[in-house]
């Protein structure tokens, strides 16, 4: 048998780190869900983009806040696709100003409608440029207004 979810709270951020691409898309959510906030920062970030979009989903809202900036650029376009909208709006403004053009140019319509607008205006404008026609039309009345208008230049 694998670890239990008691096993995996007791691992080390050392043992965290020391995970693998292999051995991390083993895990079950719950076993993901019971990693400690602040262990996660230690996986690497090739074992985290070997997470599934139902590994990712599990993470609850403190463990992605823990993610480093580092960890959240190296997410795959269809991990980031696959997060749904109360996820993405768990990420810090800090954080979301590190995902990049490609990831935000995966985004679905929907979830550019459910952001927030700190994390909207936390995007720079090499992110706004990489938004598509419908992503554009996704924006909601209430996001427009509050958008910063540097980012739109």
């Amino acid at each position: 048998p694998g670890l239990s979810t008691a096993d995996v709270v007791a691992l080390s951020s050392a043992q965290i780190a020391a995970l693998t691409s292999a051995q991390i898309v083993d895990f079950s959510t719950a076993q993901i869900a019971a990693i400690e906030t602040a262990d996660l920062k230690s996986l690497s970030t090739s074992a985290l983009r070997a997470l599934s979009s139902d590994q990712l989903d599990a993470l609850t809202n403190g463990q992605l806040q823990a993610l480093s900036t580092a960890q959240v650029s190296a997410l795959t376009t269809a991990q980031v696709q696959g997060l749904n909208t109360g996820d993405l709006n768990a990420f810090t403004s800090d954080q979301f100003a590190k995902f990049t053009s490609a990831q935000v140019a995966a985004m679905t319509s929907d979830q550019i409608s459910h952001l927030t607008t700190e994390d909207l205006n936390a995007l720079g404008t090499a992110q706004f440029t990489a938004l598509n026609s419908e992503q554009v039309a996704a924006l909601t009345s209430v996001q427009l207004p509050k958008l910063e208008s540097a980012d739109l230049r």
